[in-house]
């Protein structure tokens, strides 16, 4: 056993070794991808840790610590009945404005609590790619076809990869199903509807901290732009009032912080990791990594099977903030990428990420993370072929 430890050490040091010796410190594509890695990490610190994720680990922890597991498995456990608990899961997007990072926790939270793996999958798809303000800004940038095939997939999306998990690890479901029947029924410590409040006013913070500005500067979302810290300090007001009034002297305060800790350091580390490489091979929107921006544009034009496939790969592994995604597909378009290619893209980019999947294996596994994900590429690819076939015809 000591002998082993000695070689693992020893091929580290040797690992250390080589990668220093060879390292191509004179190139400048090399240089430009180690600094892309921190520029991308020192933007996700910046942009998203405070405002999304930190929230979110807060929301998860509150889901874990004061929703009842007996409410979980009602609505989404793997007993629960099947149209409430995908159309539930499905859905989920249009009130979180979350990025493929931002819902890890929150999916987290409602999966170790005794959600059904399919409308665990359909939640952890559609939390990022059914967002209301995306569909919007896809609508007035990319034109209304765009908008509404985007919309429209992304549901059909959620429901149909959450009920193909479910199908795949079926013997798993069923188990779980069982397990969940015997459980004893679980104390409630507080009314249903304090608890649904107390977790309305977190997706509150959630939610306006992040409010993007609208296109519009005279339309409704500006206006909501214009007022986000505003609702964002009454949401979080209506929290406190409710921490002195509801749970004074409650040890649940304790869980809740020790849950939300529990859930930063499983997530984080891994979501940092993945920024890093995910920076390194792709680079920032309007900077280059590893792999040249040419390179993409030129194998995404057209209507082939190849040219969705890349789309929905390359946009499955780069990182996408909430909005972004709009602003690169327009300057891709501009470059010549084909109409289904780019909804390919929008399917499979906002809902996944490298760093996304690092996370999501923690938690499911590998076997069903390559499922996940390769059902999410998939269907995008082939979602792209169709769309752009019927532009095509149309055009």
């Amino acid at each position: 056993m000591r002998l082993n430890e000695e070689w693992k050490k020893g091929l580290l040091f040797a690992g250390i070794f080589l990668a220093c010796y060879f390292w191509p410190v004179d190139s400048v594509r090399v240089g430009n991808a180690v600094s892309e890695a921190f520029h991308l990490a020192r933007w996700y610190a910046r942009a998203h840790v405070v405002l999304c994720l930190i929230p979110a680990f807060f929301i998860a922890g509150a889901i874990s610590v004061f929703v009842s597991q007996a409410a979980v498995m009602k609505y989404l456990g793997a007993k629960a009945h099947k149209v409430l608990a995908y159309g539930v899961a499905s859905v989920s997007g249009s009130v979180l404005a979350v990025c493929s990072c931002t819902v890890l926790p929150l999916f987290a939270g409602i999966y170790r609590m005794g959600a059904g793996l399919g409308p665990a999958a359909a939640f952890l798809y559609a939390g990022p790619a059914v967002n209301v303000l995306a569909v919007i800004l896809t609508a007035r940038v990319l034109g209304l076809e765009m908008g509404i095939a985007r919309a429209a997939g992304a549901v059909v999306f959620s429901v149909v990869i959450g009920v193909v998990m479910h199908v795949v690890f079926m013997k798993e479901e069923k188990l779980k199903a069982q397990q969940q029947a015997d459980l004893p029924e679980p104390e409630v410590k507080r009314p249903l509807w304090q608890n649904t409040f107390f977790l309305f006013s977190l997706i509150g913070i959630l939610v306006f901290a992040n409010w993007s500005q609208s296109a519009d500067i005279s339309g409704a979302w500006f206006f909501v732009f214009q007022m986000k810290w505003v609702l964002t300090v009454v949401f979080f007001a209506a929290m406190v009032l409710m921490l002195l009034f509801w749970f004074k002297g409650s040890g649940e305060l304790s869980e809740w912080m020790s849950s939300s800790w529990g859930f930063t350091k499983m997530i984080l580390p891994l979501l940092f990791v993945g920024v890093l490489a995910a920076g390194a091979l792709l680079g920032r929107p309007g900077h280059e990594g590893l792999i040249p921006s040419d390179w993409v544009a030129k194998v995404v034009g057209g209507n082939s099977f190849q040219a969705n496939f890349f789309a929905s790969f390359i946009g499955g592994f780069m990182y996408f903030a909430t909005l972004t995604e709009v602003p690169i597909l327009q300057g891709l378009m501009g470059n010549g990428m084909g109409k289904g290619p780019a909804l390919a893209l929008l399917l499979a980019g906002p809902a996944l990420s490298l760093p996304n999947m690092l996370v999501i294996r923690t938690i499911l596994g590998t076997k069903k993370t390559i499922v996940f994900v390769s059902l999410v590429i998939m269907m995008a690819t082939c979602s792209g072929m169709i769309y752009g076939f019927l532009y095509a015809v149309q055009k």
